[in-house]
């Protein structure tokens, strides 16, 4: 990272790995690898960003019944504050809960995720209460036990819509989609982000899911509606909406033959550009880029390098249409590559490539891809490397 001139890392903490039971003191060799991790980061410059929650649980605690348990919001909380008395001297970027629209829809109602449950949509919607009351407690948490200030914020996925056309009515539409609820399921944004930063379930949302909801408290609420000091934004792709006939949006298909990566989403810049902005302007709280990247077909060729053209012409646009949203005003406080190195993808294992760096998974041995070395011109020149 030091060579590529890396300025923050992002990195997420396993629960398991520092309280394997889920509870109580902590594995000293588990919580001594991260206090290792962050000096290692400070000695070289860079600036630790840690997520508290990126999809492992631990494997006593599913027992109880997981996030179903009403003990769960306290369980996580308990785990925060062990956590942030070890770090918190050292770390000051916080990051509550990575992805929730995947590990609750696709890992507690559709199932294709750990823990592969397929749970009805009632209790799956209780799952869901209960993640964000444990990130509102665990907001707490940090700012009360943290040693020096912290900046926190939580790191969802965004599903972003972007105008098929520059025409107001394509771009009212577009933004609509994107704040909208429409299906039975967790794949949208403002189920999770309005009552984490407007302090309210979405009318739509609500209406829709109908007697399937859980009962909520006033008090509840409050607790998941908790100051954050950045949106974290995990951003792809998106799909490209229109007015239709009835002045509803519409989806507009892409044309055969698309551009798209190995993981076969869509190849669409616009997303950096609009959805940064359209979540401004909704919640009012400063974004951070916390991921984006490409998965790409990705080897060492005969010359010993790793050749990725597809990823640096993907970053580039990408980082074009960030460009334009920060000089319009979205304010925009940081940018995470996912990824650093290739890595184990879930599901998918490892069949896709989104590293920066190329990991021979047999012998571990790393080489930096040709994006890496174009990532750090884009570093040193601020930005100004962009071709505009």
């Amino acid at each position: 990272m030091k060579e590529i001139g890396i300025r923050a890392y992002r990195f997420s903490i396993s629960w398991p790995r520092v309280l394997p039971t889920g509870m109580g003191a902590a594995n000293e060799a588990g919580i001594d690898f991260y206090d290792r991790l962050v000096d290692e980061l400070l000695g070289r410059g860079i600036e630790p960003w840690a997520t508290l929650f990126h999809w492992d649980y631990p494997q006593a605690l599913f027992l109880r019944d997981g996030w179903l348990n009403p003990d769960s919001p306290k369980w996580f909380t308990d785990y925060a504050r062990t956590v942030v008395a070890r770090l918190s001297d050292r770390v000051r970027h916080w990051m509550t809960l990575n992805e929730p629209q995947c590990f609750v829809g696709l890992g507690h109602h559709k199932g294709p995720h750990a823990p592969h449950l397929t749970l009805p949509l009632d209790k799956a919607l209780l799952v869901a209460h209960r993640v964000l009351l444990a990130h509102g407690m665990s907001v707490q948490a940090i700012r009360a036990e943290a040693k020096q200030d912290p900046v926190i914020g939580w790191a969802p996925v965004v599903i972003s819509r972007f105008p098929a056309t520059d025409s107001t009515e394509d771009i009212e539409a577009a933004k609509s989609a994107m704040f909208a609820i429409t299906e039975k399921d967790f794949w949208n944004n403002t189920w999770w982000a309005d009552p984490v930063i407007l302090g309210r379930y979405p009318e739509d949302g609500l209406r829709l899911f109908g007697s399937d909801m859980p009962k909520i408290t006033a008090d509840e609420m409050e607790t998941i509606c908790q100051p954050l000091d950045f949106y974290g934004a995990n951003i792809y792709t998106g799909d490209r909406f229109a007015e239709g006939p009835d002045g509803s949006p519409v989806k507009i298909p892409f044309p055969p033959g698309y551009k798209h990566s190995h993981f076969l989403w869509g190849v669409t810049p616009e997303v950096l550009y609009w959805s940064p902005r359209w979540l401004y302007e909704r919640y009012k709280v400063p974004v951070v880029i916390t991921e984006n990247g490409m998965s790409n077909l990705d080897w060492v060729a005969l010359d010993n390098q790793v050749h990725d053209p597809q990823r640096i012409d993907f970053l580039h646009s990408y980082l074009l249409a960030l460009k334009k949203a920060l000089a319009e005003g979205t304010d925009v406080r940081g940018y995470f590559v996912w990824s650093i190195m290739d890595n184990f993808e879930w599901w998918e294992g490892y069949k896709h490539r989104f590293g920066l760096i190329h990991i021979d998974y047999e012998s571990q041995k790393r080489t930096l891809k040709d994006s890496a070395h174009w990532y750090r011109q884009v570093i040193r020149s601020n930005g100004a490397a962009l071709l505009s």
